[in-house]
């Protein structure tokens, strides 16, 4: 098995991406990233946490887009070129810079963050998105959320507009297309472990 092989998970809301690459890491005894990275991102700047979580896979708010670095929260480890821009490229710019130094490190699952566009180079890496049925995903996040089925619907289309956005804004591709990806799997017809047991045979095969 190589060193370096990763996995990178697209996913949309509700689908159980998130699980089925915390499965998968446990498998495979293999790190996790997922929100861990917006904390990496967050000690590397010297922000709080909130506010590098406010501008991670969001289309984010007029205010937001436009926010810079005040004195008091510019840091020695941002660069001076760097100091004008938008706190979200900042934030996008080193989390890409901490996802290619962690692929270079060792394997790993990466969850979201445009992390198939960013390790568009490596040479082993397995591409992959996950969906679901509608009323599948909104059972899942009206029980993760405890919300009304009306409510967990509209925060699926919020969440997956926010992402969708993202994603196409940062990497020119479409998200959630066959032809950016390598694999798609329907977690309503596979169910997550066999989701999980398929992913997994494909990495120790490849």
């Amino acid at each position: 098995m190589t060193k370096n092989r990763v996995i990178t998970i697209g996913r949309e809301f509700g689908s159980g991406g998130h699980e089925i690459g915390n499965l998968l890491a446990t498998r495979l005894n293999i790190p996790l990233y997922d929100n861990n990275l917006v904390r990496m991102v967050a000690e590397k700047l010297d922000i709080r946490p909130e506010t590098a979580q406010a501008v991670d896979e969001t289309t984010l708010n007029s205010f937001l887009k436009g926010f810079v670095f005040s004195s008091v929260e510019y840091s020695a480890s941002v660069k001076k070129e760097d100091y004008a821009k938008p706190l979200s490229e900042q934030v996008y710019e080193l989390q890409s810079e901490i996802i290619k130094k962690l692929a270079d490190r060792g394997p790993g699952v990466f969850v979201g963050r445009c992390a198939d566009y960013v390790l568009k180079d490596q040479a082993d890496c397995i591409n992959i998105f996950i969906c679901a049925d509608m009323e599948d995903r909104i059972a899942r996040i009206v029980e993760r959320y405890d919300l009304s089925e009306r409510k967990a619907a509209d925060k699926i289309k919020k969440v997956d507009r926010e992402r969708r956005y993202y994603y196409e804004s940062r990497t020119g591709l479409f998200w959630g297309d066959i032809d950016s990806h390598d694999m798609m799997f329907n977690v309503s017809r596979l169910g997550i472990e066999r989701t999980v047991d398929i992913i997994e045979t494909i990495y120790k095969m490849k």
